[in-house]
């Protein structure tokens, strides 16, 4: 089971500095978060796959920046938009072969968009099909002020998309959603193949692992009866934890609570 880090996590450090941080904790997983589409171009790829090779890391997944653009371009009806996006989300497929990621994070649509569930489905479709020439999976997260935020409507993709539907699941943004994230999971089950994970209390919906009350054995236990065999990946916000070594021990702790269910 692999348990890592997203780059997200160090923002604003530049997305190789970041992933530098991170092999120099001893950190073997990754999310790579690039925050400017040149960190998905020469020579910043080769910087990253070298820290990789050299560290014998693991780069599981893909989240852009450009995921606020998803609604204006690749879900609007603007044919010209889309093929602009679909162009650069492309090139970030072919940049994920060179760093050996695999999973392709989805925010979609905001709410405020108002696209029909017909046509979000077309554009998924659209997507999916062509990350699958790349062996990449498009997988979508649940964002709370996105129509992914909703279960109702995730449920309504693992049902009309079959075995496209694949999924992201963010504990926090269910928080934000006033969903229990044991919802997503005993819906969406097995189409669950990526997970962002934090701590929470009653202050703080965004914590590091261990610093909250969340039952990370309880919901660990229900992915793994579903079959689930991806990635936790600790996401936070830089003013959510202090040192650099926090994240290392988030790591540390969830490997802990997943070993004891092995």
């Amino acid at each position: 089971m692999k348990i890592g880090v997203s780059t997200a996590s160090l923002y604003p450090l530049h997305v190789e500095d970041a992933f530098a941080v991170l092999a120099e904790l001893g950190v073997k997983t990754a999310e790579v978060f690039p925050n400017a589409t040149v960190e998905a171009r020469e020579p910043i790829l080769s910087k990253i796959e070298e820290i990789r090779e050299k560290n014998d890391m693991t780069i599981t997944s893909f989240h852009p920046f450009s995921s606020p653009m998803e609604s204006v371009f690749l879900f609007s009806a603007y044919d010209r938009r889309i093929e602009e996006m679909m162009t650069l989300y492309e090139e970030f497929f072919a940049a994920m072969n060179k760093i050996g990621a695999k999973i392709f994070v989805l925010h979609g649509a905001i709410l405020s968009r108002k696209c029909t569930v017909g046509h979000y489905l077309e554009q998924f479709r659209l997507l999916s099909d062509v990350a699958k020439r790349y062996k990449v999976t498009v997988a979508q997260e649940n964002v709370n002020y996105c129509m992914s935020g909703d279960i109702e409507f995730l449920k309504i993709m693992k049902r009309e998309l079959g075995e496209q539907a694949k999924f992201v699941l963010d504990l926090k943004q269910a928080r934000r959603s006033g969903k229990d994230p044991l919802e997503f999971v005993s819906e969406l089950k097995d189409s669950i193949i990526h997970c962002h994970i934090s701590d929470a209390n009653a202050e703080s919906d965004c914590l590091p692992i261990g610093d909250g009350d969340y039952d990370f054995t309880k919901f660990t236990k229900a992915l793994f009866s579903n079959g689930y065999d991806g990635a936790f990946i600790i996401e936070l916000y830089r003013d959510n934890y202090g040192e650099f070594g926090d994240l290392r021990r988030c790591v540390d702790t969830m490997s802990e609570i997943v070993d004891k269910l092995k």
